[in-house]
Protein backbone atom coordinates (compact mmCIF):
# COMPACT_ATOMS: atom_id res chain seq x y z
CA UNK A 1 0.00 0.00 0.00
CA UNK A 2 1.48 3.32 -0.89
CA UNK A 3 2.47 5.81 1.82
CA UNK A 4 -0.19 9.15 1.57
CA UNK A 5 1.95 12.49 1.37
CA UNK A 6 0.71 16.17 1.79
CA UNK A 7 1.75 18.06 -1.36
CA UNK A 8 4.21 21.07 0.60
CA UNK A 9 6.10 21.96 -2.68
CA UNK A 10 6.51 21.65 -6.10
CA UNK A 11 7.24 17.66 -6.38
CA UNK A 12 7.64 17.62 -2.61
CA UNK A 13 5.91 14.87 -1.06
CA UNK A 14 6.07 13.44 2.83
CA UNK A 15 8.06 10.63 4.20
CA UNK A 16 6.60 8.02 6.25
CA UNK A 17 7.39 10.10 9.62
CA UNK A 18 5.68 13.29 8.18
CA UNK A 19 9.17 14.65 6.89
CA UNK A 20 9.22 16.84 3.56
CA UNK A 21 10.93 14.67 0.71
CA UNK A 22 12.88 16.58 -1.74
CA UNK A 23 13.99 15.75 -5.35
CA UNK A 24 16.78 13.87 -4.14
CA UNK A 25 14.71 11.38 -1.91
CA UNK A 26 12.73 10.54 -4.85
CA UNK A 27 15.70 10.02 -7.15
CA UNK A 28 17.13 7.62 -4.56
CA UNK A 29 14.22 5.67 -4.27
CA UNK A 30 13.72 5.47 -7.98
CA UNK A 31 17.64 4.37 -8.25
CA UNK A 32 17.06 2.18 -5.32
CA UNK A 33 13.98 0.61 -6.14
CA UNK A 34 12.52 0.71 -9.82
CA UNK A 35 16.25 0.93 -12.35
CA UNK A 36 17.10 -2.96 -10.31
CA UNK A 37 13.48 -4.04 -12.05
CA UNK A 38 14.75 -2.85 -15.80
CA UNK A 39 15.50 -6.15 -17.27
CA UNK A 40 12.09 -7.62 -16.06
CA UNK A 41 10.20 -4.62 -17.34
CA UNK A 42 12.18 -4.76 -21.00
CA UNK A 43 11.07 -8.12 -20.96
CA UNK A 44 7.38 -7.24 -20.37
CA UNK A 45 7.34 -4.87 -22.86
CA UNK A 46 8.69 -7.02 -25.58
CA UNK A 47 5.76 -9.55 -24.73
CA UNK A 48 3.53 -6.83 -25.28
CA UNK A 49 4.95 -4.47 -27.85
CA UNK A 50 5.97 -6.26 -31.29
CA UNK A 51 8.16 -3.04 -32.80
CA UNK A 52 11.41 -3.68 -30.39
CA UNK A 53 12.29 -0.41 -31.90
CA UNK A 54 10.13 1.27 -29.68
CA UNK A 55 11.27 -0.70 -26.41
CA UNK A 56 13.62 2.21 -25.02
CA UNK A 57 11.10 4.65 -25.57
CA UNK A 58 8.27 2.85 -23.85
CA UNK A 59 10.61 2.06 -21.00
CA UNK A 60 11.55 6.08 -20.76
CA UNK A 61 7.79 6.78 -20.67
CA UNK A 62 7.14 4.12 -17.94
CA UNK A 63 10.21 5.67 -16.06
CA UNK A 64 8.80 9.00 -16.51
CA UNK A 65 5.34 8.23 -15.02
CA UNK A 66 6.73 6.44 -12.42
CA UNK A 67 8.99 8.92 -11.41
CA UNK A 68 6.23 11.71 -11.81
CA UNK A 69 3.88 9.90 -9.30
CA UNK A 70 6.75 9.07 -6.65
CA UNK A 71 6.66 12.89 -6.39
CA UNK A 72 3.09 12.82 -5.15
CA UNK A 73 3.41 9.48 -3.35
CA UNK A 74 5.67 6.85 -2.56
CA UNK A 75 4.39 3.34 -3.95
CA UNK A 76 5.35 0.44 -1.68
CA UNK A 77 6.00 -1.65 -2.82
CA UNK A 78 7.25 -0.49 -5.93
CA UNK A 79 7.30 -3.57 -8.33
CA UNK A 80 3.62 -4.11 -8.45
CA UNK A 81 3.48 -0.31 -9.13
CA UNK A 82 5.80 -0.01 -12.19
CA UNK A 83 4.22 -3.40 -13.87
CA UNK A 84 0.64 -1.60 -14.06
CA UNK A 85 2.17 1.58 -15.10
CA UNK A 86 3.56 -0.57 -17.77
CA UNK A 87 0.55 -2.67 -18.78
CA UNK A 88 -1.30 0.58 -18.89
CA UNK A 89 1.05 2.07 -21.36
CA UNK A 90 1.01 -1.06 -23.54
CA UNK A 91 -3.05 -0.67 -23.51
CA UNK A 92 -3.23 2.93 -24.39
CA UNK A 93 -0.27 2.42 -27.24
CA UNK A 94 -2.70 -0.28 -28.56
CA UNK A 95 -5.42 1.21 -28.48
CA UNK A 96 -4.24 4.84 -30.27
CA UNK A 97 -2.59 2.63 -33.22
CA UNK A 98 -4.30 2.29 -36.23
CA UNK A 99 -5.42 -0.76 -37.57
CA UNK A 100 -6.13 -1.01 -41.15
CA UNK A 101 -8.28 -3.73 -42.23
CA UNK A 102 -7.63 -6.11 -44.92
CA UNK A 103 -10.24 -5.12 -46.98
CA UNK A 104 -8.89 -1.41 -46.94
CA UNK A 105 -5.39 -2.05 -48.06
CA UNK A 106 -6.77 -4.32 -51.22
CA UNK A 107 -8.93 -0.97 -51.72
CA UNK A 108 -6.05 1.11 -51.90
CA UNK A 109 -5.27 0.22 -56.01
CA UNK A 110 -8.78 1.20 -56.57
CA UNK A 111 -8.25 4.06 -54.95
CA UNK A 112 -4.85 5.10 -56.82
CA UNK A 113 -3.32 5.80 -53.43
CA UNK A 114 0.72 5.82 -53.54
CA UNK A 115 1.78 2.73 -51.02
CA UNK A 116 5.03 2.35 -50.01
CA UNK A 117 5.77 -1.42 -51.10
CA UNK A 118 8.62 -3.19 -49.11
CA UNK A 119 11.45 -4.44 -51.21
CA UNK A 120 11.11 -8.37 -52.72
CA UNK A 121 13.38 -8.86 -49.87
CA UNK A 122 11.57 -7.81 -47.20
CA UNK A 123 8.07 -9.91 -49.00
CA UNK A 124 10.09 -12.81 -48.91
CA UNK A 125 11.68 -12.94 -45.19
CA UNK A 126 8.21 -11.35 -43.77
CA UNK A 127 6.58 -14.67 -45.86
CA UNK A 128 9.17 -16.94 -44.53
CA UNK A 129 8.86 -15.81 -40.81
CA UNK A 130 5.04 -16.52 -41.11
CA UNK A 131 5.24 -19.33 -42.34
CA UNK A 132 7.75 -20.43 -39.65
CA UNK A 133 5.20 -19.39 -37.14
CA UNK A 134 2.38 -20.96 -38.57
CA UNK A 135 4.27 -24.44 -38.36
CA UNK A 136 5.64 -23.51 -34.60
CA UNK A 137 1.55 -23.28 -33.80
CA UNK A 138 0.67 -26.24 -35.62
CA UNK A 139 3.32 -28.67 -33.47
CA UNK A 140 2.01 -27.20 -30.28
CA UNK A 141 -0.57 -29.05 -28.40
CA UNK A 142 -3.99 -28.38 -29.39
CA UNK A 143 -4.90 -27.29 -26.04
CA UNK A 144 -1.96 -24.81 -25.61
CA UNK A 145 -2.32 -23.96 -29.84
CA UNK A 146 -6.10 -22.91 -28.76
CA UNK A 147 -5.46 -20.50 -26.00
CA UNK A 148 -2.39 -18.84 -27.45
CA UNK A 149 -4.41 -18.12 -30.57
CA UNK A 150 -7.54 -16.61 -28.76
CA UNK A 151 -5.47 -14.80 -26.41
CA UNK A 152 -2.59 -13.45 -28.91
CA UNK A 153 -4.63 -12.96 -32.62
CA UNK A 154 -8.21 -12.77 -31.21
CA UNK A 155 -7.15 -10.61 -28.27
CA UNK A 156 -9.72 -12.71 -25.77
CA UNK A 157 -9.44 -12.32 -22.24
CA UNK A 158 -8.68 -15.28 -20.25
CA UNK A 159 -12.14 -15.46 -18.47
CA UNK A 160 -13.55 -15.69 -22.10
CA UNK A 161 -11.09 -18.63 -23.28
CA UNK A 162 -11.94 -20.25 -19.93
CA UNK A 163 -15.63 -20.33 -21.10
CA UNK A 164 -14.83 -20.82 -24.62
CA UNK A 165 -12.64 -23.78 -23.88
CA UNK A 166 -14.80 -25.14 -20.74
CA UNK A 167 -11.52 -25.17 -18.50
CA UNK A 168 -10.47 -22.83 -15.84
CA UNK A 169 -8.80 -19.49 -15.90
CA UNK A 170 -6.00 -20.80 -13.92
CA UNK A 171 -5.30 -23.66 -16.13
CA UNK A 172 -5.90 -21.32 -19.46
CA UNK A 173 -2.88 -19.34 -17.85
CA UNK A 174 -1.07 -22.74 -17.39
CA UNK A 175 -1.87 -23.41 -21.41
CA UNK A 176 -0.73 -19.86 -22.12
CA UNK A 177 2.49 -19.78 -20.44
CA UNK A 178 3.70 -23.72 -21.68
CA UNK A 179 2.21 -22.50 -25.30
CA UNK A 180 4.03 -19.29 -25.07
CA UNK A 181 7.15 -20.99 -24.12
CA UNK A 182 7.20 -23.71 -26.13
CA UNK A 183 5.95 -21.35 -29.37
CA UNK A 184 9.12 -19.78 -28.77
CA UNK A 185 11.68 -22.70 -28.55
CA UNK A 186 9.83 -24.04 -32.11
CA UNK A 187 10.40 -20.56 -33.70
CA UNK A 188 13.61 -20.19 -32.78
CA UNK A 189 14.49 -23.43 -33.59
CA UNK A 190 15.57 -24.79 -30.20
CA UNK A 191 15.20 -27.99 -28.95
CA UNK A 192 11.46 -29.50 -29.07
CA UNK A 193 11.84 -32.53 -26.81
CA UNK A 194 11.50 -31.30 -23.64
CA UNK A 195 7.62 -29.80 -24.48
CA UNK A 196 5.96 -32.60 -24.06
CA UNK A 197 1.82 -33.28 -24.85
CA UNK A 198 0.13 -32.42 -21.40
Amino acid sequence: MAEKSDVSGEGAGRRHGGTPMTDSDVSAWFVREVLPLEVALVRFLRRGWRNESDIKDLRQDVYAEVYEEAKKEIPRPAKPFVFTVARNLLIDRARRAQVVSIDAVADLDALGIAVDEPGPDRSVMARQELHQLQSALNRLPHRWRDAVIMRKIECLSRQEIAARMGIAEATVSQHLAAGMAALTNLFHDESTEKWRRP
